[in-house]
């Protein structure tokens, strides 16, 4: 803020001046004559101050007053300017401003030429726009954009003039007395490279570039985009009347204006594709969840925009305190109506205009049953969708006998080689994941005694490396993970390391993927085909492979999983008097890393939790005895084959199940008021008035503290004639009320899933009629029956509100094929649409 002025006046001419006045003697050789600050500045030619100037000792500071009685006095050297500073007032402190900002002027269409200006930090950016209008005859009547360009490489849009170049923060220089410099560029809006300028395209029908994962940004945006009385409000310049630079719920305009500049490039008939980089800046500085390169859910970008426009635009500067009170049994009108009031006392924006209405929320105290109403405004509906108890997915069934039914099973999510987590049966399906890897394992055949326990255990396989590790603190082998786990149980009482031995032996042994079992076969890790040993069926797994000849040097037992075809007399008496074990085995964490004790000297098991057991394999020993490619082999069962049939339900019963009475979860009860306790109350929300462009957010990605996913349930919505009357709790009084019918105006789609999706969108376009689909800068025709059950938020306008076209709808070009297919790769998805195509890029 700018306070008064101070004039700077040369500290020698200052001190022979007082010493003048002193001596009272006007012939004296001390008279100062005419002023002259000539030690002050560079140059005569500039009359740029020296840098680093000191206060009282290169110059004093004069008020106004005396300044301009010296003036009367003694007058000024020839061309030489009064050195005017203005007394600034800067967060914490008033300052003169001895050094203003210096800036050079220059035009787009010519860098090269400038001219220096300098500005005061409490000017006002209109002030910069002025001058360099003045300067290069810019027409008062021409649209124009200022921009700061500090480097060759760095520039910022200058977009609210009533901002000061402190705000801007254009005088970086101020604290060191150094001159900050800057060139300020002023661009025409039409700016455009000549191939560019040539194309007259329907307004609106303009792509958005993919600066990088920001296709839910360009989806959001093109929705709103299409939004006609939202568009029309920028397009007029609506805003920049009721830009709210003081709300410190906004954003001091910068969000309103980097999207009205969107908008209107958009909307100019210019541009087959905009880039908005500045847009995207803004929403990243406001909103730090969007900075980077992440890809986002659109229909959060979408609330944080309109929230960021509503607090930008709000006509209220100064929001006043209100008291809610509840409805204590008065009617329902009466409530809803002082709820709407105070709510335009706070807020009063064109968002609230177009997209506000009013819930009616009923909570019932499951103690007292104190009924507490209260209407609340909302900006866009989220509704569920219908989940059915039922889900189909992917498992890998690892079975102890294919051919008998199974009786006790486990199911697990194994990863990286090891499991990530043992379900229990207690558990919902919620926390299974799409993507996750799921095992359901066969436990046993059900021949363990009634009295017998039986003990769980997760067996992990682990490669033992050639040297010892000793950089971790041990002098042990390392190991490494390898092949799928398994969960296999055994009777507690037979819990020790021989029958575990055995145990393992036989589970890894050989089965019959030919039999066309529905399993994976996991427990075939050797791979082997012959299943007509009688040893691979009564716990001795030794038969195998050859000897080497030499008996005299101990011979390795080897597991089902060597070579089963050849047999040697006499094979068992050999085995049993010289064997050495295939593998070791460990007590392990859950991860497979950590070792721990192992039983007791007697061989038996002692556990109290869920045991994990790692088997050791030694190099030599896997290579010779374990095939991994067998291991990993799995028979993929008919029901893979058969196609899965997607949910269809309508939106009515979406809005419907949103309209339900639900109970609150237990991280957010509610006080009663009248028990002094938070409650689990019962909760229903009931529509009271909607807004002329409704906003329906269909809640496709479930969020819980163990899961992400997305349903993928087709939902199938009306394109015109969306009636509400049959949900709204309000009934129309008089035929001044609006009607409950609304027709669909734009979409945001998504494809794809959570980490590898795409967004896109169709609108309608506000002056022919016709529908587009937008996919990043690609933008084509598209037909009605096009618009797909991959919508996300829909958009629609009350029917009373809709214009019809004012232009016909373009034709598409004949040199198209009539019904050419488009499609376009981005964010690793394809939003593909079959489209009469209209090529803009």
């Amino acid at each position: 803020m700018y306070l008064y002025c101070r004039y700077l006046l040369d500290k020698r001419w200052y001190d022979q001046w007082k010493e003048y006045v002193h001596t009272g003697d006007q012939n004296s050789s001390s008279y100062p004559g005419k002023i002259d600050n000539t030690e002050l500045y560079e140059d005569l030619d500039s009359y740029h101050l020296k840098e680093r100037l000191t206060e009282n000792e290169d110059f004093i500071l004069v008020p106004a007053e005396a300044w301009h009685k010296l003036l009367s006095w003694y007058d000024m050297m020839d061309d030489q300017p009064p050195l005017e500073r203005k007394v600034v007032d800067l967060p914490s402190t008033v300052k003169v401003e001895v050094y203003p900002v210096e800036v050079y002027l220059c035009l787009s269409s010519n860098l090269e030429s400038t001219v220096s200006a300098r500005f005061s930090r409490a000017d006002k950016i209109h002030a910069i726009h002025q001058k360099i209008r003045q300067h290069f005859n810019v027409s008062e009547t021409a649209e124009s954009r200022l921009w700061m360009r500090s480097t060759d490489t760095s520039s910022e849009r200058l977009r609210n003039l009533n901002m000061t170049v402190l705000d801007t923060c254009l005088s970086s220089g101020m604290v060191k007395y150094t001159p900050t410099i800057y060139t300020l560029v002023i661009y025409s809006v039409m700016r455009n490279s000549a191939d560019e300028d040539s194309y007259q395209g329907p307004p609106g029908v303009c792509g958005l570039t993919n600066l990088g994962n920001t296709c839910f940004m360009n989806s959001a945006l093109q929705c709103l985009s299409n939004t006609p009385p939202l568009t029309e409000y920028f397009l007029k310049n609506s805003y920049l009347e009721e830009l709210n630079f003081t709300n410190p719920l906004g954003m001091k305009g910068e969000i309103a204006e980097a999207y009205a500049d969107v908008i209107k490039q958009m909307w100019s008939g210019r541009h087959y594709s905009v880039v908005p980089r500045v847009f995207k800046t803004k929403v990243g500085h406001f909103a730090s969840q969007f900075l980077g390169y992440q890809q986002h859910d659109s229909q959060e970008l979408l609330s944080f925009l309109l929230d960021g426009l509503h607090e930008d635009l709000n006509r209220v500067k100064k929001k006043e305190y209100i008291e809610l009170r509840d409805a204590d049994g008065r009617p329902d009108q009466e409530v809803a109506e002082e709820a709407w009031h105070n709510h335009l006392r706070r807020n009063d924006s064109v968002i609230v205009d177009t997209f506000h209405g009013l819930f009616k929320s009923t909570l019932v105290c499951p103690e007292c049953n104190k009924v507490s109403v209260t209407f609340d405004p909302f900006c866009y509906l989220s509704v569920p969708l219908p989940v059915s108890k039922e889900r189909v997915m992917e498992v890998f069934y690892v079975s102890l006998d294919p051919t008998a039914k199974p009786t006790q099973m486990a199911v697990a999510d194994v990863f990286n080689h090891r499991f990530y987590r043992i379900y229990q049966t207690d558990e919902f399906l919620s926390c299974i994941l799409d993507r996750d890897d799921i095992f359901v394992y066969q436990l046993s055949s059900g021949c363990v005694d009634q009295d017998g326990e039986e003990v769980v255990m997760a067996i992990y396989m682990r490669e033992r490396s050639h040297y010892r590790d000793y950089g971790s603190g041990s002098n042990s082998y390392g190991t490494s993970l390898f092949g799928h786990p398994l969960l296999m149980s055994m009777p507690r009482a037979q819990c020790t390391r021989e029958a575990l031995y055995q145990l393992l032996l036989k589970r890894l042994s050989s089965s019959e993927p030919d039999r066309g079992s529905s399993t994976e076969e996991g427990q075939s890790a050797c791979g082997s085909t012959d299943t007509n040993s009688q040893d691979a069926t009564d716990g001795d797994q030794s038969a195998g492979a050859e000897p080497s000849g030499k008996e005299e040097e101990d011979e390795e037992e080897p597991a089902s999983c060597a070579q089963a075809n050849k047999r040697l007399p006499g094979r068992r008496h050999y085995t049993e008097r010289r064997k050495k074990a295939l593998f070791t085995m460990q007590a392990v964490n859950s991860n497979g890393t950590t070792e721990r004790g192992m039983g007791e000297a007697d061989g038996s098991f002692s556990f109290s939790s869920q045991p994990y057991i790692a088997i050791d394999w030694d190099p030599d020993m896997k290579k010779k005895y374990y095939n991994e490619n067998e291991a990993e082999k799995y028979i993929k069962h008919q029901s893979m084959d058969v196609p899965h049939q997607q949910t269809t339900v309508q939106l009515q019963e979406c809005i419907e199940l949103f309209t339900t009475v639900e109970t609150l979860e237990e991280e957010n009860p509610w006080y009663c008021p009248t028990c002094k306790k938070h409650q689990l109350a019962t909760k229903i929300l009931d529509l009271w008035s909607l807004p002329e462009v409704l906003i329906i957010h269909l809640k496709r990605f479930s969020y819980t503290k163990y899961s992400r996913e997305k349903l993928d349930t087709i939902v199938e919505f009306p394109l015109r004639d969306l009636d509400f009357s049959g949900f709204l709790l309000k009934k129309t009084v008089n035929s001044t009320e609006p009607p409950c019918r609304y027709d669909l105006i734009a979409v945001s789609n998504h494809y794809g899933g959570l980490r590898d999706g795409h967004y896109t969108s169709y609108a309608r376009n506000k002056d022919n009629g016709q529908w587009y689909y937008f996919d990043d800068s690609k933008v084509t025709y598209a037909r009605e029956e096009q618009i797909t059950s991959a919508a996300y938020l829909l958009f629609y306008q009350r029917q009373d509100k809709i214009r019809h076209p004012t232009i016909p709808p373009p034709i598409p070009s004949s040199t198209q094929p009539e019904n050419h297919v488009s499609s376009q790769t981005c964010d690793g998805m394809d939003g593909a649409a079959s489209c009469v195509s209209m090529e803009t890029d």
